[in-house]
Order: C-alpha cells, then sequence, then structure tokens
C-alpha cells in the first residue's frame, strides 16, 4: 500500500500544488504515494454551501462550524493522524514527521478563518499542528510543507536515501556548510580539508560545523543536543 495523504480543503484546487513537481510529483506519478482531497463545501447544508458562522460571544471573524466539518472527516475515510494545521498546535519537528511517515498516510484539515468550533477538536481528538510562530491566511500551504516533509522520508522516493543521514535535524543538529564547484569563486576558496582526500578528516570537520553552527544559531537544540549526548554517557557507565 502506498502512503496516503488526505486534505479536507474549502480550497481543494491548490493541490497538488508544488507537490506535483520534482521529487513528490515524480513519487505521485509513479504510485509511491496517494493524494485525495476532500471539499469541505460539499457537506454544507445550504444553498450557499456554507463552512462558517459567527462566533458565539462576539468578535471578529468568522468560525468553521462543526457540523459541516465533522461530515466531511465522516466521509473522508483517511488513514494515519487526524491533524489540523493550527499556529496554535504543537511545532512540527522531525521526529513527528518521521512518525507521520512511517504510518500509511495522514489525514489534514485545513482551517480557515478565525478557527474551527472546539467541540469538533475535541470530539474527534484532532491533533493539531504548527508549523512556526507565524500566521497564514489558512492550512492549505502548512499541508503542502508537512506533505512533502513526510514524502523525502517514503522509501523510493528520495534519489540518494544516504543523504537523509547527514541533513539537518538527522542528528540532532543543524546540517553543515555545503561547497561545489568553483573551487575558487570571487576571492573565497574552498576550506582546505574539503579537497585533501582525508575522508576522517573530513567527517570531523563537517561534525565540527554542524556543532558550530547548531550552538550559534538555535540555542535550543543545542541545549537538546547536549542533554542527549549527557544521558547517552550516563547509560554507557551503568
Amino acid at each position: 500500500m502506498s502512503w496516503r495523504a488526505t486534505v479536507l480543503t474549502i480550497f481543494p484546487e491548490m493541490l497538488p500544488g508544488p507537490l506535483a513537481y520534482s521529487l513528490a510529483g515524480k513519487a505521485l506519478k509513479a504510485g509511491l504515494w496517494r493524494l485525495e482531497t476532500v471539499d469541505i463545501r460539499e457537506f454544507a447544508r445550504d444553498n450557499h454551501r456554507s463552512v462558517d458562522d459567527a462566533p458565539f460571544g462576539g468578535g471578529p471573524g468568522m468560525v468553521m462550524r462543526p457540523d459541516v466539518l465533522d461530515a466531511a472527516i465522516a466521509c473522508a475515510n483517511g488513514v494515519g493522524s487526524l491533524i489540523l494545521l493550527s499556529p496554535r498546535g504543537r511545532r512540527l519537528d522531525q521526529e513527528r514527521v518521521r512518525e507521520l511517515a512511517a504510518m500509511p498516510g495522514v489525514t489534514l484539515i485545513c482551517g480557515r478563518f478565525e478557527g474551527v468550533d472546539e467541540r469538533v477538536l475535541e470530539a474527534r481528538a484532532i491533533e493539531e499542528v504548527s508549523l512556526g510562530d507565524f500566521v497564514l491566511s489558512g492550512g492549505e500551504p502548512a499541508a503542502i510543507a508537512l506533505i512533502d516533509a513526510c514524502l523525502r522520508l517514503i522509501p523510493g522516493v528520495l534519489g540518494c536515501a544516504a543523504a537523509l543521514s547527514e541533513e539537518s535535524f538527522a542528528e540532532g543538529l543543524l546540517e553543515y556548510p555545503q561547497y561545489t564547484r568553483p573551487q575558487l569563486w570571487q576571492g573565497r576558496p574552498v576550506p582546505e580539508v574539503l579537497v585533501s582526500g582525508d575522508h576522517r578528516r573530513i567527517r570531523e570537520w563537517r561534525h565540527a560545523q554542524a556543532e558550530r553552527l547548531t550552538r550559534e544559531r538555535r540555542p535550543d537544540l543545542w541545549e537538546r543536543h547536549m542533554a542527549a549526548q549527557a544521558s547517552c554517557r550516563r547509560a554507557s557507565d551503568l
């Protein structure tokens, strides 16, 4: 069975979007994964196909109706985790991406307006996931990003699977700097160690650079990395 992404949205025409190109697009054509979209508006109960209404208690904007969204979820027959892309959700990280990629698939709800009625989130035990501390006009771009991150881990999608072991977050560190030809560009040479042919030195340099970048740019990741290292050392001493 191929990995399946089911996306509930009021704009199904936004998909597959970028997922129709490059590695994701080739894998889609090859049947390595499937994309299914569900138009939430098809489950509206009035002539205007309304999926939202004014919030109880007042306030700006509109809220997605629980009855309409629940009917769409019931019909979707999705697999894997049921996720709402939401700025108040848990921030997506590579660990969660690995978990989702290992499942048969994922079912994503693209929110719009001011949000989704809390009752359907509770009734369906919907997980909320965020790409970061910012707000988008809707969940579709976030859904595309989440799917793309998962697809890279699906066997057969990425041309060189070995690249996964050295990219950012693979070991809790950011990726080391990369260089290619020309060897000298605008007076800037490639670091000597990378053209030395000494693979041990190259591995040590890359690891040191990954640690440096993580320490400088992501102190939160560096702290977690150091804690994990300390835990491993304690375990080995037992």
